[in-house]
């Protein structure tokens, strides 16, 4: 036996719900969710780039390549053209610099830190930090510049 809708030969053949009454729509529309979400992700991927960490110094120029990225944030240590160092984005006094650092270092699974200082820092300054950091625990140091400068080769570029 098969089951099947009786129509009513009165109203033309069409069929009607309840009392004039159409039944709420139980189907939830997930279009503008996923518009939303996309809209979002665009966003992020847009302004990721610009949340880096850093504070303005002048970087000299060299023709080295980048380091490859990690799955922990990188630690950045920055030196300024008036001798202020900065963990960060935090000024860290000289005599507290290994302390805070050796702090650091027992939360942080990597050795890894970078290390900004602006082109007019004497160069014994950098090695004082740099030293520094290997007191802290940091024996992974990158030196950070910017890209386009000599390359002391023969191809001069």
């Amino acid at each position: 036996m098969a089951g099947g809708v009786i129509q009513k030969a009165e109203g033309g053949g069409r069929r009607r719900r309840g009392r004039g009454r159409s039944r709420p729509m139980s189907e939830i529309n997930v279009t503008p969710f996923v518009d939303v979400m996309l809209v979002l992700l665009i966003i992020f991927m847009v302004a990721a780039p610009l949340m880096t960490v850093g504070v303005p110094v002048d970087l000299p120029k060299t023709a080295a390549n980048a380091l490859p990225g990690e799955e922990e944030e990188p630690l950045t240590v920055t030196l300024t053209a008036e001798g202020a160092v900065m963990i960060q984005t935090t000024d860290v006094a000289r005599d507290e610099l290994v302390t805070r650092l050796r702090a650091i270092a027992a939360e942080r699974d990597s050795t890894r830190v970078f290390l900004r200082a602006d082109g007019a820092v004497p160069y014994a300054r950098v090695m004082e930090v740099m030293g520094a950091l290997n007191r802290g625990g940091f024996g992974n140091i990158g030196l950070v510049t910017d890209t386009g400068g000599p390359s002391l080769d023969d191809r001069g570029g």
